[in-house]
């Protein structure tokens, strides 16, 4: 009888932590739930920071004077020679 008793404690025991878990998970889902609106909130003024900034950098950038186009070196100018590109058969005559 014995065996029987302490199978019955062990089982008694796992539901009773299945039980524990399961109201754990409950509460747990509830919280989430509850936190959840002022999590939206916060991400939606992050997003609204984020997309000011965004534009104002956007706007300041407009307002600047365009870029100069960069100017070769005359080390890069020679690079780009047809005639150093070209194989010898290929160049033009001189």
């Amino acid at each position: 009888m014995s065996n029987s008793n302490e199978a019955k404690a062990r089982a008694e025991a796992s539901f009773k932590r299945k039980q524990d878990r399961a109201r754990e998970g409950t509460k747990a889902w509830a919280e989430y739930e509850a936190q959840r609106p002022a999590v939206d909130e916060k991400i939606a003024r992050l997003k609204a920071l984020r997309l000011a900034k965004e534009a104002a950098e956007a706007a300041a950038q407009s307002k600047k004077e365009p870029q100069a186009p960069n100017k070769l070196s005359p080390r890069s100018r020679r690079n780009r020679d047809p005639r150093k590109i070209l194989p010898a058969d290929l160049q033009p005559h001189e």
